[in-house]
């Protein structure tokens, strides 16, 4: 059914009115804020399934009037037609009309910035290629390492206590450290950063500093790299041919630090959750007829790390779900109901191990580029913490675990578990620092296709003036890679001709399995 809404986004009753702590807002419409949503999400979700279908008219903070998308096709329309849906906020009506005041709740997220996730098409293309040609050069294997390491350092700090939070000690801090190892600031990672870090996206009264502290430390960062280049993914930034300025280098580092901590922070403590209180995840996972990765697998389809997200802006009138959009209305992805459309999921108690086709990490040309990185960080480190600690049980009754909600996540706020005391294990001295991707002697063999070529970072275009810019000259195509040929005589291949791997020696097989255990578990 298509149900228009009938009251002006500003007329809200007075901050004392029993109205704001009910669920029903102006028009009848249900709101996605408040006790209802926060504590229960689930079910509101079902009711507005029940009440308006596959897309329902909500109101988010101020009564604000905006679209949740509850079908999972519906959402995959949504996130694949930037045509028909712009991330560009400053379509939205609401802010053209001034019905959503600069100081709203919600401001730190729907505030236009020059960074991809609020653009479209070649802005977009051009931001967020810097963003994944640097993820390419990423060693996927030595940040499994580190990981691994990392995750021991935690448990090093309970382990001898037979007690620990695993939401404040370790789920929190893991994505922290790893993604600051990443940037190439391990020496900033510290307590004051993990908890602005989560501060920030809170909406309390000292957000607006949380997110001055995390923006004070990676403009330091990117100053320094911009003098002095080194093998992480800041650097890579600095130095991509698409000469992003510093503000935007430091705009989207902000954008994946933070969206890399919330949303594997809380897959961590959603998945260890799942394992101590659902007897099919620990006994599949002592039997080994489930994985870690498995596990984290089905988390993402249960228990996304973020249930919704704010939003994509109409860019004409269209129609999507049987409901009548206007041009300039706000909608949102809702990744947990999709998640959970009876549709694509009728039996929410089946495995779903195998199938990817949640919407954990969105989709489309905004589907999170760092999503590998974030499953490493919880299979790692959760495999890491089960290895240390193979007694763990919940140390209260599951009922009374407690969430904190918000439109776009829901997070534990404690994981009390009891376990075994046992000693500390020593730690290797390695780096921390170096993530870059090894580069290989050209006749190795590889067990696998190499990545696709990135470009040497160019120095010369650091101070140049952004292809965004007015005026400014449009970036040169990359050469065509050369056709593959033979080696010319002499042995020695041509320049720039693909090189055919060395052949296997015979005992290579038994090395090879050896290896590929040891890469898996991080050593």
């Amino acid at each position: 059914m298509t149900t228009p809404f009938h009251h002006e986004p500003g007329a809200v009753p007075p901050p004392q009115c029993p109205a704001h702590n009910l669920g029903i807002g102006p028009g009848g419409l249900r709101r996605l804020y408040g006790p209802e949503a926060e504590n229960d999400p689930a079910g509101l979700y079902d009711k507005l399934r029940a009440e308006h279908g596959t897309v329902a008219p909500v109101l988010l903070h101020g009564d604000v009037p905006a679209w949740l998308v509850l079908g999972h096709s519906e959402n995959l329309h949504l996130t694949r037609t930037p045509s028909q849906f712009s991330r560009d906020s400053r379509r939205w009506r609401a802010l053209q009309d001034g019905s959503v005041a600069p100081d709203h709740p919600l401001a730190p997220i729907f505030t236009w910035q020059p960074i991809c996730v609020f653009a479209d098409g070649a802005k977009h293309e051009r931001q967020r290629g810097a963003v994944t040609d640097s993820m390419e050069r990423i060693d996927t294997r030595g940040v499994r390492r580190h990981i691994n390491r990392f995750s021991n350092r935690l448990v090093n700090d309970f382990c001898e206590k037979g007690s620990a939070d695993l939401v404040g000690q370790f789920a929190e801090h893991l994505p922290m450290m790893v993604m600051c190892a990443i940037f190439g600031m391990p020496e900033e990672y510290d307590e004051r950063l993990v908890q602005a870090a989560r501060d920030m996206t809170r909406g309390t009264a000292t957000a607006v500093a949380s997110n001055a502290h995390v923006v004070a430390v990676l403009t330091r960062l990117v100053e320094r790299r911009r003098a002095e280049p080194a093998h992480d993914f800041a650097s890579w930034l600095v130095e991509h041919p698409a000469t992003m300025t510093d503000i935007e280098v430091v705009e989207h580092l902000r954008l994946i630090l933070i969206a890399a901590y919330e949303s594997t922070a809380n897959l961590i403590a959603n998945v260890l959750r799942m394992v101590l209180t659902d007897p099919r995840f620990r006994a599949r996972l002592s039997g080994g007829h489930m994985t870690v990765p498995e596990a984290v697998e089905q988390t993402l389809w249960d228990e996304p790390p973020f249930t919704a997200v704010f939003g994509r802006w109409a860019v004409g009138d269209t129609e999507l779900g049987g409901q009548q959009i206007k041009a300039g209305d706000a909608l949102l992805v809702g990744i947990a109901p999709a998640n959970t459309d009876p549709t694509v999921r009728p039996d929410l108690t089946a495995d779903m191990g195998g199938n990817r086709a949640h919407l954990a990490f969105s989709g489309g040309p905004h589907e999170c580029p760092g999503q590998d990185i974030g499953r490493a960080i919880a299979d790692v480190g959760v495999d890491a913490l089960l290895m240390r600690l193979p007694d763990l049980q919940l140390g209260v009754e599951e009922h009374e675990l407690r969430w904190v909600g918000n439109i776009m996540s829901r997070h534990l706020v404690e994981l009390p578990v009891k376990f075994a005391p046992s000693p500390q294990q020593k730690l290797d001295a390695d780096p921390l620092s170096v993530m870059a991707r090894p580069t290989r002697p050209a006749g190795d063999w590889e067990i696998s296709s190499p990545a696709r070529p990135v470009p040497e970072p160019a120095h010369s275009l650091a101070g140049t003036q952004p292809a965004h810019a007015p005026g400014a000259a449009p970036l040169p195509r990359p050469a065509a890679p050369p056709a593959e040929g033979p080696a010319p005589a002499g042995g020695q291949p041509a320049p720039g001709t693909a090189v055919v791997p060395a052949q296997r020696r015979p005992a290579a097989p038994a090395r090879l399995w050896q290896a590929v255990a040891r890469w898996w578990k991080g050593y």
